[in-house]
């Protein structure tokens, strides 16, 4: 982890957060596969479009490890502050989990802010959840076998997905969540602590969100800060896996807390040693490695595989 963060610091690139959103969008996809795993090769890999309430198509892309029918069927929505990050970005982790987990994943291209801010991203996650839900057979999916997953940003979309499924009567089998953000203020103590020279930035952080919910007192809302959601009782059981040197990682143990405490089984694992965004750094981390063999483990168990 010290020598990726030491070539990072050597490549002397701009900070995100002193680029434009579509700058920053460009320059996250040119390096986003460089610390990845080999691209795993499967049976299907299918883009499709999913409406929105709104009318607006979604791009989606499904990912199955065979043609097999009735696969237990994960969304996965990518992370990037809600700014940045694609479909792209997140291909070969999902992949990954797809081959790991034996599961169908479909990964979407939610709306990204600064051009579409709260609550527009977490519309479009539960917008595709319901989706799927409802033309699961259609692709091939089994309904009863449904989960979530993501990671940073798209961690807390996965997390307000399973309240929001709760809500609606939709069982989930497992929410899945790598290091998400689940408070208002970015006010932990792990905020302060690892807030410069660890890849994810309190002046990076600041940007992200002051691009997606510029009004601080909007940020009280649980669908951006699912830890002040009114109860979390009922909701499925959590993977949760964090990274020990990241400002995320005491909202993310505050949030695996907040559950046991409704009573939801949870499975926290925190990787040492390694900093936010490492789960994409497989070729560089064995933790990585770990992480998505675990995550996957945990998807077997839930779908009964």
């Amino acid at each position: 982890m010290r020598n990726v963060i030491e070539r990072m610091a050597r490549a002397r690139n701009a900070p995100l957060h002193t680029l434009s959103a579509q700058q920053a969008r460009a320059f996250y996809e040119m390096g986003s596969g460089v610390l990845e795993v080999p691209k795993a090769e499967l049976a299907r890999v299918e883009d499709l479009r999913i409406p929105t309430r709104d009318g607006f198509a979604m791009g989606a892309r499904l990912y199955a490890p065979s043609h097999e029918k009735h696969l237990p069927l994960l969304l996965y929505t990518h992370g990037g502050g809600f700014t940045i990050g694609s479909i792209d970005t997140h291909d070969t982790l999902c992949r990954e989990l797809a081959r790991l987990a034996g599961c169908m994943v479909v990964s979407i291209g939610y709306r990204l802010s600064p051009e579409h801010r709260f609550p527009v991203a977490a519309n479009d996650a539960w917008d595709a959840l319901q989706w799927l839900a409802a033309h699961a057979a259609e692709l091939g999916a089994d309904a009863s076998r449904l989960a979530v997953a993501g990671d940073s940003a798209g961690g807390t979309l996965a997390a307000v997905n399973a309240i929001h499924a709760r809500d609606a009567g939709m069982a989930l089998a497992l929410q899945v969540l790598f290091y998400p953000g689940t408070t208002a203020h970015q006010d932990t103590a792990s905020h302060r602590t690892f807030a410069h020279g660890l890849v994810l930035e309190e002046d990076a952080v600041s940007w992200y969100f002051d691009n997606y919910i510029p009004n601080r007192a909007d940020r009280e809302d649980w669908r951006f800060a699912p830890l002040l959601a009114p109860d979390v009782d009922g909701v499925a059981s959590a993977w949760i896996g964090l990274a020990e040197l990241d400002p995320l990682v005491d909202e993310g143990i505050a949030y695996a807390d907040r559950l046991r405490l409704a009573g939801v089984a949870v499975d926290l694992e925190i990787y040492r040693g390694v900093t936010h965004e490492f789960i994409k750094m497989g070729r560089a981390l064995p933790e990585a490695r770990k992480a998505h063999a675990d995550a996957a483990r945990a998807l077997r168990e839930a779908f009964g595989l």
